[in-house]
């Protein structure tokens, strides 16, 4: 029998946080994706400095979800049914593990459009979760349901949107900087990954946490290096500059935060540290 996804659950505050392991996938040439205005040398040079192999990456992908004690907010729904061949859109599974129902998510907020976010968004041309409404930003809405997207490099990604994002435009709030989600849950715009990238900031009983979504997508690659450029930022220029903005709050604050692409479980903390900033993975502070 096939096990269930890897789970982690957390507490803070009152709120119930569970991450969802919906695959992983292994990438060869990661000069190729990080650092790609470096020299593949250096990138080389950082991994093994970290104790990593240079000639390839494993990428995880995971999404969260937030029990408020009212609502059940589902953040990103990972590869969905075209990511099973390869191991991955083990979302649904995974929130059946954590003792959930697909049908108990009352909201799902889409951080941004790309395909490994929104990809579990439709179930065999339905609604994946038949009674959430949907929380998105209106400027990555805008820039991906634009026909003007036809015949560029977002061509692609403009299909995924009419596929998967336009049938629940009518469930749909689409929102911008600072709006609330719920009551503890607010957006923070996060623009250059995608033109309309969004985290969220989580609060309760005094306690914060930051989802980053793709702010950073390798947690020594873009936290180490936060001005290399990544294959998969849009604007790299904007990219770079939005991840020094989350991740020097995020320091001084001293909070805990779940970066989408972070080894599992995806949670940890940062400090700054030279050129940028280390990463520490959460171990048992979420749990008492």
């Amino acid at each position: 029998m096939k096990s269930a996804p890897p789970i982690r659950s957390l507490k803070l505050g009152a709120f119930k946080v569970i991450v969802v392991n919906d695959g992983t996938r292994v990438t060869e040439k990661p000069h190729e994706i990080y650092g790609t205005n470096q020299s593949q040398q250096a990138v080389a040079e950082l991994l093994q400095q970290n104790f990593l192999p240079t000639e390839a990456l494993v990428n995880s992908f995971s999404p969260v979800l937030v029990d408020t004690g009212t609502d059940v907010v589902l953040f990103d729904t990972g590869m969905g049914e075209g990511g099973r061949e390869a191991g991955m859109g083990r979302l649904a599974e995974g929130i059946r593990a954590a003792g959930y129902a697909p049908e108990q998510v009352s909201v799902v907020v889409v951080t941004h459009m790309h395909g490994d976010h929104i990809g579990g968004l439709m179930e065999a041309g339905k609604p994946a979760f038949a009674n959430a409404r949907y929380v998105m930003g209106e400027t990555e809405y805008a820039f991906w349901k634009d026909p003007a997207r036809a015949g560029t490099p977002a061509e692609n990604g403009h299909k995924a949107v009419l596929e998967k994002i336009v049938p629940l435009a009518e469930k749909t709030t689409f929102i911008g900087d600072g709006a609330e989600v719920v009551p503890g849950i607010s957006a923070v715009a996060a623009f250059g990954h995608s033109p309309g990238h969004m985290v969220f900031r989580l609060d309760s009983d005094g306690k914060g946490m930051m989802l980053t979504a793709d702010t950073a997508n390798h947690y020594v690659l873009s936290l180490q290096r936060p001005d290399w450029e990544v294959r998969f930022d849009m604007d790299k220029t904007k990219a770079a500059e939005t991840r020094r903005r989350v991740f020097d709050m995020i320091a001084s604050e001293r909070l805990p935060f779940i970066g989408y692409h972070m080894p599992f479980p995806a949670v940890g903390f940062v400090e700054k540290q030279g050129e940028g900033y280390r990463f520490v993975p959460v171990s048992y502070q979420l749990d008492i």
